[in-house]
């Protein structure tokens, strides 16, 4: 692998002009570019097919990044989307990371296509997150974290040349230690050739979060312009209560805000009145063919800035501390949050957070006034290794008694740039002081020279109850294992881009020896350079069930206590997701409880030029089992219109036929700073062909920069 590169950022007197065009600007002249890229797919470590020239510069206010991304043939950009945060991977692009704090841990990612799209995302752990083993949610959550949205703006052009981009990002925007030197690295998309580049060079297999691997950026000689934030909102809502005996419809006008203070240049206070979360999408429909629990993703903003520091455990599975247990009752009801505050940022090479929030009562539902406080902190060591702590609490405020605690203890050990290992030990207590309140993890994971492996074990007792937290199933030990191997054919005419051969494995049993589940996968991936994949496997399954259930979720078809062995065939299929019309087909057709399941899922997605996206899935669940047939099916629709990159409209429309329930959610947005702005929300939900609970929305906030 090549050594890892360095640059300088160059000082300026005078601020380039914001308007994209890099190539007529004198300021801009003046810096050597950076051009040295090389590919990561499809040709590794050879030379891009078109040239790339970056600069990086800064004023006493303002980091500054321009990028010209020459290209011989314009008019063929690939542009999927104008929303802010909108997906780049399938796109012409432009991408950068910033390791602030020079820790080889954490960053920021900033990025563009040629339309000018704000992309802006936080990296914590390198990225690293867990694979959720819910079967309804697949894919890595944690490390990553593209809901943050900061302050900072990004101006195109494109020409006979290609496109060009000038990024301005105000360093108070950023969270740095005075003094160091920060880690970068670049990524170009070159989608006609299907090409990634990177500055710093990227193993098969890694991507640009991985920060123990960038370049270095040098001659930063930056100061804290000092950042005070106000962020008030004002909203009025009109709701309509359709389930009482008589219809019930309310106007209520409300207001509350954010105050955001920068302690220091790397610690940040949040401030937060009367929290409010109604400009968010609403939660995709699920069914659960399963007796354990469903994950549904933390989606409120004020949540999700630095979360990944407050993040311990096995995320998606044991999740010491889940935020929507704060303002989200068991059944999905709005709990309205008085207020609170967060502190968190860095205190030279240790993560420090602490989080208080209250919430009201609500008597109707039987919940209490509570009070739920979070204190973390966290030092990294050299080597990719740090030590940690966390402290959970949820106190009842008007009733004795009533609280639950989490501790925990995390910690990683780096083996150098290839592996290392991990885990966290955690305890539990309440009132009713239980027995077994314990859990822990032990993993140990390698990603280099192509070649990926896993292999961890997970046990959670019987008495382990994290109210604060989120457990996909209790009381099991569950070991794991992972092969993964990245084979890319050498002949530079071959139309695959990529094999990956893999093999895992995972495994629950209870206390008393008896197995739960066991699953073992066998796979093959097979990428085209075209983009198309194609994915086959095949599953070996084993469901040991100790006490009888419904698996239809009212239909009455049980699934009687019994050990069931079967085996599944699992095919998915898509198509290149940067044409302007693409498909995905996942079939998972087998055994299942003693019979037979077809798990059958298709999405389309059509996109009209760079504004309008439309996809919709539908997903086709019949299971024809021992003691009943049933089918649990549901129909997804999503569509945007960007009629700016800063106003757009949004609609998500699902039917659940489980629950025959139909809900529509709409959206427009006309964004300023930082994902505030104007939005107007209409949310509609039928029943059984009967209205719910409905909703109109209009929310109004801004930023106050009160430090210029």
């Amino acid at each position: 692998m090549k050594p890892r590169p360095t640059a300088a950022a160059i000082a300026l007197e005078n601020a380039p002009s914001i308007d994209g065009n890099v190539l007529d600007d004198q300021i801009w002249k003046a810096i050597e570019p950076i051009s040295e890229l090389s590919q990561a797919q499809p040709n590794f470590g050879q030379a891009p097919s078109e040239k790339t020239d970056i600069r990086v510069a800064y004023t006493p206010e303002v980091f500054y990044v321009s990028v010209v991304c020459y290209d011989a043939n314009p008019n063929s950009l690939v542009v999927s989307d104008a929303r802010r945060d909108a997906n780049l991977d399938n796109t012409d692009a432009f991408l950068f990371i910033l390791d602030t704090y020079k820790d080889g841990q954490n960053g920021f990612i900033f990025g563009t296509n040629s339309l000018g799209v704000e992309y802006d995302a936080q990296v914590d752990n390198e990225g690293q997150g867990n694979f959720n083993q819910n079967r309804q949610q697949g894919g890595t959550i944690g490390g990553f974290n593209l809901n943050w949205d900061g302050a900072w703006q990004v101006k195109t052009k494109v020409g006979d040349f290609g496109w060009s981009a000038e990024f301005a990002i105000p360093l108070r925007t950023l969270r740095f230690q005075s003094g160091k030197d920060w880690g970068i690295n670049f990524r170009r998309n070159i989608r006609k050739t299907n090409e990634i580049a990177f500055w710093a060079e990227m193993p098969v297999g890694l991507d640009l979060k991985r920060l123990s691997l960038a370049g270095t950026l040098t001659n930063l000689d930056l100061r804290s312009p000092g950042n005070l934030k106000l962020i008030p909102y004002a909203l009025t809502r009109f709701d309509s209560d359709y389930t009482l005996p008589e219809t019930v419809h309310d106007t209520n006008f409300e207001f509350g805000g954010d105050i955001k203070y920068s302690i220091t240049p790397s610690l940040t206070l949040d401030l937060t009145y009367n929290t409010d979360f109604a400009q968010v999408e609403v939660d995709d429909q699920q069914v659960n063919l399963d007796r354990f629990n469903l994950f549904f993703p933390e989606k409120r903003p004020f949540f999700l800035e630095n979360a990944g520091l407050f993040s311990v455990g096995s995320p998606g599975e044991v999740d010491l501390f889940f935020s929507r247990r704060i303002g989200i009752g068991d059944n999905g009801n709005v709990v309205p949050i008085i207020g609170g505050a967060r502190l968190s940022g860095k205190l030279n090479r240790t993560n420090v957070g602490l989080l208080s929030m209250w919430t009201e009562d609500v008597s109707d539902k039987g919940i209490e006034e509570n009070n739920f406080t979070v204190a973390r902190f966290n030092h990294e060591f050299k080597g990719r290794s740090a030590l940690g702590a966390v402290f959970i609490n949820r106190e009842g405020l008007q009733s004795d008694d009533n609280y639950n605690r989490t501790f925990a203890l995390d910690g990683k050990l780096g083996l150098g740039r290839k592996a290392r290992m991990s885990g966290f030990y955690a305890q539990t207590k309440d009132p009713n002081d239980r027995d077994n309140a314990h859990s822990f993890k032990l993993q140990t994971t390698y990603n280099w020279n192509n070649l990926e492996m896993r292999a961890g074990y997970t046990e959670v007792g019987e008495g382990f109850n994290p109210e604060v937290g989120f457990l996909l199933r209790s009381s099991f030990k569950k070991p794991e294992g992972l092969i993964l191997y990245h084979l890319r054919p050498k002949k530079p005419d071959a139309k695959i881009l990529e094999y990956r051969p893999h093999i895992s494995y995972r495994g629950y049993w209870n206390f008393d020896g008896f197995q739960e589940t066991g699953f073992l996968h066998l796979d093959n991936h097979f990428e085209w350079k075209s983009g198309n994949e194609l994915h086959t496997g095949v599953n070996i399954t084993k469901e040991g069930v100790v006490n009888p259930f419904d698996i239809s979720r009212g239909k009455n078809v049980i699934v009687d206590a019994g050990v069931y062995n079967h085996a599944e065939s699992q095919l998915i299929f898509f198509t290149n997701q940067s044409k302007p019309f693409s498909v995905n087909l996942r079939s998972v057709i087998g055994g299942s409880f003693g019979g037979t399941r077809f798990i059958e899922t298709i999405t389309g997605r059509y996109r009209a030029g760079d504004r309008f996206n439309i996809d919709a899935t539908f997903q086709y669940n019949n299971f024809q089992l021992p003691n009943g047939d049933f089918t649990a099916n549901i129909l997804s629709t999503r569509l945007s219109y960007a009629f700016k990159p800063n106003i757009y409209l949004q609609g998500l429309i699902q039917h659940n036929t489980t629950n025959k329930l139909w809900a529509a959610n709409l959206r427009f947005g006309w964004l300023q700073q930082a994902n505030t702005g104007l939005f107007v929300v209409w949310n509609y939900n039928l029943q059984d062909g009967d209205p719910l609970n409905n909703s109109f929305i209009i929310k109004y906030t801004r930023i106050f920069d009160l430090v210029k």
